[in-house]
């Protein structure tokens, strides 16, 4: 189980890349579906990611921000973050720490998961 002061370093993190759009520690990813729907429709998306704050014990469960739903013009979006190595080869050993972790937040439809 990961300790409540690992766990906050990790939401911080997250945070840091979701709010920021981008970082040295991390990458969005846009799914084709969601790109499918226009541009007017991305940029609405990632201003939705972006400002979300809907995190709560059911969908928030380690309190590591690394999750979330929304509804953009009627249509279901998940997003969520996954830890990797820094080459992007493996899962990273330790998600608290950005010298061996690259973050990557994936925006999708919900259909598309």
């Amino acid at each position: 189980m990961i300790s409540v002061k690992l766990s906050q370093r990790i939401r911080d993190l997250n945070d840091a890349l979701r709010t920021s759009g981008s970082s040295a520690a991390g990458q969005w990813m846009i799914t084709d579906g969601v790109q499918a729907e226009g541009p007017d429709f991305v940029a609405l998306a990632l201003d939705a990611v972006r400002r979300f704050d809907g995190f709560d014990r059911h969908n928030d469960p380690y309190a590591e921000h690394d999750f979330g739903s929304l509804n953009i013009a009627g249509q279901s979006l998940l997003w969520k973050i996954d830890y990797y190595d820094r080459a992007l080869r493996y899962g990273s050993d330790d998600p608290s720490d950005p010298a061996v972790t690259r973050r990557v937040l994936t925006v999708m439809l919900a259909s598309e998961y």
